[in-house]
């Protein structure tokens, strides 16, 4: 297995309704052919909005084919770290 990336709530909105740029997309089908990794966070975040029927289900599909990784002390301190370096802000809601 090759690098592995932990794709966030708007890029599997985006991968899932055909939003992404075209330039975009071959990345992400590579990491999506790949079990897809994503956070507990994205899991709420995706599966928390009132969907069409339709909808849910590929979200629902989509997350289930997924590994879903948890808040750990590390991932949470890593993701502090991330944030003072880059300055990135936590969405609100």
């Amino acid at each position: 297995m090759g690098q592995q990336y932990l794709i966030d709530s708007n890029t599997v909105i985006n991968f899932l309704s055909g939003k992404l740029p075209q330039q975009s997309l071959g990345f992400i089908n590579q990491i999506v052919n790949d079990t897809p990794n994503i956070s507990v966070v994205t899991k709420i975040e995706v599966l928390g909005y009132n969907t069409p029927t339709e909808t849910t289900q590929l979200l629902n599909d989509f997350i289930n084919d997924s590994i879903i990784l948890g808040l750990e002390n590390d991932i949470v301190d890593t993701t502090i770290k991330i944030r003072k370096e880059y300055k990135i802000k936590t969405p609100e809601p």
